[in-house]
């Protein structure tokens, strides 16, 4: 059974940092793109980052280019996604998620980010 649990939502102030996790079970970890998606109040989900089954290759929105990293440990079964410069605009709930075929895409529970004053 493939699981996915985010953890390190947070409140933080503008220009803050946060890092976020993700354990994944129940799928050979290594071999999937893992990907950050967040989804703001009245907003379509978007992809935020991803990486690769090596970690050798990653894809950023433009909109977080720059300031956020996504890594990942397979001996942990685990995902990160490192945010710097936190901005008002970057407060939304962070998914995340791995897509094995067109049937098999699973996601997490979410996480909460909110960056405000």
């Amino acid at each position: 059974q493939v699981q996915l649990v985010e953890s390190g939502g947070d409140l933080v102030q503008p220009g803050g940092s946060l890092r976020l996790s993700c354990a994944a079970s129940g799928f050979t970890f290594s071999i999937y793109v893992m990907n950050w998606y967040r989804q703001a109040p009245g907003k379509e989900r978007e992809l935020v980052a991803a990486i690769s089954g090596t970690g050798g290759s990653t894809n950023y929105a433009d909109s977080v280019k720059g300031r956020f990293t996504i890594s990942r440990d397979n001996t942990k079964n685990t995902v990160y996604l490192q945010m710097n410069i936190l901005k008002p605009e970057d407060t939304a709930v962070y998914y995340c998620n791995v897509r094995m075929n067109f049937e098999r895409n699973y996601w997490g529970q979410g996480t909460q980010v909110t960056v405000s004053s």
